[in-house]
């Protein structure tokens, strides 16, 4: 059996052992922040903590290539921690236990972390490896980039001295990213109370799980499930439902993979109940054989002494079930990309309220303002309170791009063969980089990796390789 010591390039993927070791999720990335420092300071590298908490690294240029123009790599410090519903991992202090499968890197039971974990590992490679041939070089290693890109809002520009920037943030090999899509966010709270159910009342449980989730950027197009949206269609028609709680779905930028709603029926419904989970338990398996072939649906029994009223209840599944998700439009300038899209993402319950969250995003502002709204009136029928939070920039491609350019011509010597350039539709930090430091010029590429946010994501291990080798290559030309 291989362990990551036997992986090749071996610096890199020690120090992506070494990132892995560090619980990182948003907003605990203290320790990744002084493995960082720790590491400049070994290798003799300037470094600086921002105001946010971004860490800068200046790398000195390679002999002979003092005179090239200075380039950042950048990524970010967090990761979305998801784990299987039997998982007892603890995301605030348990290292993420990497396996291996043929050229594949995963974990066990949890997400990764490769999004962003091997950007940091490509970076340190690079900078530490003497061999290299590059200009001077800076490290922008973010905070927070996975619960509302943070760390890029806040940059201060005064600390960053390159005018060109390699996000290390995406996902498919071959493919450089020049433009990528903004976002914002829908919030809804609606504030009800408890009442005691009838005794005519039957209490049940429903649950859908087993789904595979995935980035709501990256894989939004690939049709799968959501399963707050199943739960909403499966209740949606009851005349006499009383929910005692819904919660489904983990993070605001994955699709949702499981939820579960305890509720109440008056026992003239209970049958009516049972062959609505009957038929769409059906119905939901053949319309999505292909995306979604764990999909499990359950319908128990429950106990329960007090629910919400049945007006309000109606009223808020309603909301789920109008609330918009999966791609509302493609692009027609960029074949084969997503322009506009929604992720119900969130939906959770308090002893008096409920609460969803949905994040829209688009590369026309007012495509994502737009679809921002349709969720916004779809909550607003329940009586909920609806902020919106968050937005943030698209970044516009730019063909003309000097940078551009390199990396096309690189990739191309590199590989034997022509890159893809195309927009991403996930939002990226270079597009708010950009907005924030006059004169950035920038682009996106990484290594492939699958299923990211959710637990089955993986890693190529061979990928990786050939994007290591690459980015030193590019590093090499760029002047």
């Amino acid at each position: 059996m291989k362990t990551i010591q036997d992986l090749e390039p071996k610096a890199l993927f020690s120090y992506f052992k070494d990132i892995s070791d560090i619980p990182r999720e948003s907003g605990n990335e203290e320790g990744v922040r002084q493995y960082l420092l720790k590491y400049a300071k070994d290798h003799n590298f300037k470094a600086k903590v921002d105001k946010i908490g971004n860490v800068i690294i200046s790398v000195p240029a390679s002999k002979g290539f003092e005179n090239r123009s200075s380039v950042a790599l950048q990524g970010h410090m967090d990761m979305v921690c998801v784990k299987t519903l039997d998982s007892n991992h603890d995301f605030t202090k348990d290292p993420i236990s990497l396996q291996i499968d043929g050229d594949f890197l995963s974990a066990k039971e949890t997400t990764l972390g490769g999004d962003n974990g091997i950007a940091i590992a490509m970076a340190l490679d690079v900078f530490s490896d003497e061999s290299a041939k590059h200009g001077p070089l800076e490290g922008i290693f973010t905070v927070s980039e996975e619960t509302g890109l943070t760390g890029a809002f806040n940059i201060e520009a005064e600390n960053v001295k390159s005018r060109k920037l390699i996000n290390l943030d995406s996902e498919e090999e071959g493919i450089i990213y020049i433009g990528c899509a903004g976002g914002i966010e829908t919030q809804a709270k609606i504030e009800i109370t408890k009442e005691d159910l009838p005794l005519n009342y039957k209490a049940y449980k429903l649950s859908i799980k087993d789904l595979l989730g995935g980035h709501s950027g990256a894989e939004i197009h690939m049709q799968r499930a959501n399963a707050i949206k199943l739960i909403a269609r499966t209740l949606v028609d009851l005349k006499t439902i009383r929910l005692a709680s819904i919660n489904g779905g983990t993070k605001r930028n994955v699709i949702p993979s499981s939820c579960v709603a305890v509720f109440a029926v008056d026992e003239k419904e209970e049958q009516t109940l049972k062959e609505s989970v009957k038929n769409l338990s059906y119905i939901f398996k053949e319309e999505f054989s292909t995306q979604e072939p764990k999909i499990t649906i359950d319908l128990e029994q429950e106990q329960l002494s007090s629910a919400f009223s049945n007006k309000d209840s109606v009223n808020f599944i309603r909301s789920l079930y109008l609330a918009p998700h999966g791609v509302a439009a493609m692009s027609m300038e960029l074949k084969g990309v997503v322009e506009t899209s929604s992720n119900l993402a969130i939906v959770k319950t308090t002893e008096n309220a409920i609460e969803a969250i949905s994040s829209h995003r688009s590369s026309i502002m007012s495509s994502r303002d737009n679809v921002a709204n349709k969720c916004a009136k779809a909550f607003l029928t329940c009586g909920a309170e609806v902020t919106q939070v968050g937005a943030y920039p698209s970044w516009k491609p730019d063909l003309s791009s000097k940078l551009t350019a390199f990396c096309a011509k690189a990739y191309e010597e590199y590989a034997q063969k022509k890159p893809i350039l195309t927009a991403i539709h996930a939002g990226l930090e270079c597009g708010i980089i950009n907005s924030k430091i006059p004169g950035m010029d920038s682009v996106s590429f990484g290594p492939d990796m699958y299923d990211v946010h959710s637990v089955k994501e993986r890693l190529s291990i061979s990928s990786t390789k050939r994007t290591s080798e690459f980015l030193k290559h590019l590093l090499s030309i760029i002047e």
